[in-house]
């Protein structure tokens, strides 16, 4: 048996694998397997988690970018993909409070909740002020070729921040789910 014949088995069981997957993700999605995770994906799940990708990808991006990497996007033209983030914080605020709705007296009895929305606040704030020093110092980046130490700081946190908000939401529903009575 070479070293080739694992993968010439994969290729060519290709078709059932990409049938067995399909079954399942139509089960799923459909909500005969898991019926309330199904629910819970059609409704508020694909809102959530497409406004968390939206957000922590680009303040990836920002990031990776204020430390160098992506040298083909100008400092300048950063400032144009805060109005995304800003309209996924809405729509993932929206998604979340339904959610919510659906058992508020479980969720405000976590304390990981609490967590989270300070954690939304909080971040809230610090994208709003590296918002505004993106737009007031990004022009001298250009200008100097690198990136001030308050950019990084304030970069670091955002990214750091909005990354806890994603892990407080799971550790929401995980722990919640454990203290039902």
């Amino acid at each position: 048996m070479g070293w080739l014949a694992v993968p010439r088995e994969w290729i060519a069981s290709f078709g059932e694998i990409s049938k067995f997957c399909g079954t399942v993700l139509a089960r799923v999605y459909s909500g005969r397997v898991l019926q309330y995770f199904g629910e819970s994906l059609r409704q508020a799940g694909i809102l959530i988690l497409s406004s968390a990708i939206v957000i922590c990808g680009l303040m990836f991006i920002i990031g990776l970018r204020l430390l160098g990497l992506f040298k083909t996007i100008p400092y300048t033209s950063l400032s144009s993909l805060f109005p995304f983030i800003w309209i996924a914080i809405v729509f993932q605020f929206l998604s979340g409070f339904t959610l919510w709705m659906s058992k508020p007296a479980q969720y405000l009895s976590a304390g990981m909740f609490d967590a989270k929305i300070t954690l939304v606040i909080i971040g809230i704030v610090v994208t709003w002020y590296f918002q505004r020093t993106i737009k007031r110092e990004a022009p001298a980046w250009e200008k100097a070729g690198k990136v001030s130490s308050l950019g990084l700081k304030f970069v670091a946190a955002t990214v750091v921040l909005w990354t806890a908000v994603n892990i407080a939401g799971r550790l929401t529903a995980y722990l919640t789910s454990l203290y039902v009575a």
